[in-house]
């Protein structure tokens, strides 16, 4: 079953997640900072993953990285979104198998978000739905060279062999959808939180940002020791 969400498109948003833990995750920003600290950032970016997925118009679905956390996913929204755990296999392996899943249950336009990106806004978010009416896969930037959002109308191609979490991602991921025959819109370009420079870059966007679990994580960032650490350029 397809939503349709505000200028007559639709779309299935899908958050994919990773229960935040103690001593798990977040490695370069534990390093710097601790496990403490980085389990709270982790926690915080969650929350504002999931205040976008609450406020988005169409289906939800949730997608923990473990499908022991299938359970803890459910409870995480006050609203209707389904839950696919993710597969094992490599990232690009575990998209695909969601995004097929998500399409057998009736969705042609899937949207994947992470719960890095804390600057990602509702507008964009529909205004990448929208895309999908003209290309056939969008792609959002991040400041690293990966991607904050990746959506397509077609599927994918063969994800399993792109350098997943390394500078090289985005780029490669585009010229394997063009390759393939898929047309591609790039959006407007915006950041993921890995390390603690893009903790300071979040502080700075985050700034006017009125959205309760951005203020928090804001407020958060701006308890950490991060004032010698330089800006991402």
């Amino acid at each position: 079953m397809t939503t349709d969400i505000p200028g007559g498109h639709s779309a299935a948003l899908v958050l994919f997640c990773r229960r935040p833990a103690h001593g798990e995750g977040k490695r370069r920003l534990a390093r710097a900072l601790g496990d403490e600290p980085a389990f709270a950032v982790a926690e915080a970016l969650l929350q504002c993953a999931l205040e976008d997925a609450a406020a988005w118009p169409g289906q939800v679905v949730l997608s923990p990285a473990r499908g022991a956390d299938a359970a803890w996913a459910a409870g995480l929204l006050e609203r209707d979104a389904e839950v696919i755990p993710q597969p094992d296999g490599n990232l690009g392996e575990r998209i695909a198998a969601v995004d097929g899943l998500v399409r057998s249950r009736g969705c042609s336009r899937v949207l994947f978000i992470g719960s890095d990106a804390p600057s990602l806004h509702p507008a964009q978010l529909t205004a990448a739905a929208a895309e999908l009416e003209r290309a056939e896969v969008v792609l959002m930037p991040a400041a690293d060279g990966g991607v904050t959002l990746m959506g397509s109308r077609t599927g994918w191609p063969d994800l399993a062999a792109l350098p997943w979490s390394e500078a090289a991602l985005g780029a490669m991921l585009e010229h394997v959808c063009r390759h393939s025959g898929r047309s591609v819109q790039r959006l407007e370009g915006s950041y993921d939180v890995d390390e603690p420079a893009d903790c300071r870059l979040a502080i700075e966007r985050l700034e006017d940002d009125r959205r309760v679990a951005r203020r928090r994580l804001r407020e958060l960032l701006c308890s950490l020791q991060l004032h010698e650490i330089p800006l991402r350029t």
